[in-house]
């Protein structure tokens, strides 16, 4: 799965940009500090020394210089002047991902009140985030994906001012994710390959994030909002693959043009294939695969002028105009296309045409079917 350019670059941009992290790139070319007189480091002597004795782990010796007060010269620490006191040099940064560390995260890590990037991902640690996360004030970035953490969704990262990139893919959370981290300004959302059960809330399209990957969250479940075009100013991906999702594709997806990935594939998808998508002038990856939509394939979504790839295999769409075999790839396959090769058979096409037909509600959602009329009164 791509990531953004923009939520790749973040932390690019918070090292170079932010007060606290400018200076502190190379940790070899920064001078020591001594936690001596300094109470900022002093904090994060007790904090980093919590983490150590907590990792139970460490086979590639990531921690083997973490001794002493010298916090500044530990591996994967990053020192910086702090930002409300230039003469005062605090830990700005921790970055120990693929360091297949075991362990568990300490509640002492909320000392290290002037962290602005904490990085663990791809290690092996379990349990939950620590509740004294919500004291990082200065945190914009967290990554603690590919571990072993379970329990609820962190509610306690909602209190943090700052954060603009939230990742927590490939964990074992469960339960609610709130309706509340779509009102963040935040700029990248991977919750991706959790246990989550929740619905998509009307608050989704709130949300300022430029890229949101809700895939392979089975229990998701919901309706796509027909307020999705709201997005239209800050989205660039958007990826909700085997979601549970069981909806309409609203017409008000083509506002977003400034989004260049959309996967919807592996859902419950239903109706025609908007033909507002043919304005979304940036796409250059569309996937609706493995879903329940009918109908022709829009001729003016295969002439948008990036598309590069597009996959509308295993749906039942019955059409598709010459133009659309001119995208560098496409996907038709098992769907109701003559002349096209290894499409669905004859008789799977007709029965889905003798289907009732699919209407959506104004949310969105797919509308249940009207009961049929009561029989005639008999006399």
């Amino acid at each position: 799965m791509r990531v953004s350019t923009a939520a790749a670059a973040l932390f690019v941009a918070v090292v170079v940009a932010s007060p606290l992290l400018a200076s502190s790139q190379q940790p070899a070319m920064a001078p020591a500090a001594a936690a001596t007189n300094n109470s900022r480091l002093e904090k994060a002597y007790v904090a980093l020394q919590a983490l150590k004795r907590a990792i139970t782990d460490d086979p590639k010796n990531l921690t083997h210089n973490w001794c002493g007060p010298e916090v500044c010269n530990y591996f994967g620490v990053y020192c910086a002047a702090a930002p409300d006191d230039p003469c005062a040099r605090t830990v700005a940064g921790v970055d120990l991902n693929h360091g297949d560390l075991a362990g568990t995260l300490p509640e002492e890590l909320g000392l290290l009140s002037d962290l602005a990037v904490f990085h663990l991902n791809s290690n092996r640690f379990c349990g939950s985030l620590p509740d004294s996360l919500r004291n990082l004030h200065r945190l914009h970035e967290i990554d603690v994906s590919n571990n072993h953490l379970s329990g609820s969704f962190p509610s306690q990262l909602l209190c943090l001012p700052d954060l603009k990139y939230l990742d927590l893919r490939f964990n074992n959370l469960c339960g609610e994710v709130p309706a509340a981290i779509f009102e963040k300004k935040i700029d990248a959302l991977f919750i991706n390959n959790n246990n989550f059960d929740f619905k998509l809330p009307e608050s989704f399209s709130n949300s300022t994030a430029s890229v949101i990957v809700l895939a392979n969250l089975p229990k998701l479940g919901g309706c796509l909002p027909s307020s999705i075009g709201d997005m239209a100013g800050t989205l660039n991906e958007l990826v909700l693959l085997n979601s549970g999702i069981s909806s309409c594709i609203p017409p008000e997806i083509g506002k977003l043009d400034k989004l260049t990935v959309l996967d919807l594939s592996f859902n419950s998808f239903a109706g025609a294939l908007p033909e507002t998508i043919g304005h979304m002038q940036a796409l250059e990856q569309l996937n609706v695969a493995y879903n329940g939509l009918a109908g022709e394939i829009p001729e003016s979504i295969c002439g948008l002028p990036h598309l590069k790839n597009f996959t509308y295999s295993h749906n039942f769409f019955c059409g598709e105009p010459h133009r659309c075999l001119e995208v560098p790839h496409i996907d038709d396959r098992q769907n109701c296309i003559a002349g096209r090769p290894d499409q669905r058979s004859g008789e799977e096409c007709i029965a889905f045409l003798h289907r009732p037909p699919v209407h959506c509600d104004a949310h969105g959602c797919i509308a249940p079917l009207s009961p049929p009329p009561p029989p005639p009164p008999v006399y």
